[in-house]
């Protein structure tokens, strides 16, 4: 168990791992709960919580996720965790945005929010805001900025895969959620774009390794992970052969398109 969990940087004081460190530290006291009910929680021993909690070692996506969904903390360590890898791996990410754009067909599979370039302007500020970051205008605006591709001429086909949890999960508000739903409906509509859900009956799966992002780009496939570990890029034939096998046996358990669409309307209405 603890031997899965690789060692991250050591701590940078201000830095958003430090900020994880002692919200999640700060949350299980609030709750009542003990270092061991924790690393029960999250399949760990005891000395793995008391690292995350120092900042000596780095709170896994997978791990934050579980946090979230059993405190209902409405994704804040997924988000923190999330933001923090980007931060730290930015020439990956920056290159993830390029290869993304140049994209003819993109495979997503996301285990905890709607992916970037399907997000509302209300639902990223959102997301960016529960994150801690500063600059919040200039976050949604490169989001947005990456969406103005969808609408041109030459958008990529997208065969996007999301878990129940992406669409039940309150981001915001109810009002920003609801219009999220909403703008995820308008999007399965367009020719090129296929949405799928996982749905919670899935049980255990690939998928809940983490999410990832498959990109055709002239003619030959990478993959973006974000899961254990940085997010990084893989270009190996081998490693990303895996990825389309992956994804495959994740779709293996997702909802047919029609029943994908009548459980987003039935979430959405459940909103109002």
């Amino acid at each position: 168990m603890d031997g899965l969990n690789p060692e991250g940087s050591p701590q940078v004081k201000g830095s958003l791992w430090e900020l994880i460190a002692t919200q999640l530290r700060r949350h299980r006291k609030e709750r009542g709960l003990s270092g061991d009910a924790l690393g029960r929680l999250l399949d760990v021993n005891r000395s793995t919580v008391s690292r995350y909690e120092s900042g000596k070692l780095k709170l896994q996506e997978h791990h934050a996720i579980k946090i979230d969904i059993a405190w209902r903390t409405n994704w804040l360590f997924t988000n923190l965790v999330r933001f923090a890898k980007e931060g730290h791996d930015r020439e990956w990410f920056a290159t993830h945005l390029e290869l993304e754009s140049r994209a003819s067909e993109l495979c997503i599979w996301e285990y905890a929010w709607i992916p970037g370039l399907f997000q509302t302007e209300a639902y990223a500020r959102a997301l960016v805001r529960a994150a801690g970051l500063e600059n919040i205008d200039a976050e949604v605006a490169a989001r947005m900025k990456r969406q103005e591709r969808l609408a041109r001429p030459g958008a990529p086909t997208m065969w996007v895969i999301l878990d129940e949890n992406v669409i039940t999960a309150e981001i915001g508000s109810r009002e920003i959620t609801r219009a999220q739903l909403a703008r995820l409906l308008e999007l399965a509509e367009c020719p090129n774009i296929s949405i799928r859900i996982v749905p919670k009956s899935a049980g255990e799966h690939v998928g809940r390794d983490g999410s990832f992002k498959l990109m055709t780009v002239d003619g030959a496939d990478c993959a973006y992970i974000e899961a254990a570990g940085e997010g990084r890029l893989v270009q190996d034939a081998t490693d990303v052969r895996s990825y389309r096998t992956r994804f495959a046996r994740i779709g293996d358990v997702a909802l047919p398109v029609r029943a994908s669409i009548e459980l987003i309307r039935q979430v959405m209405e459940g909103l109002a």
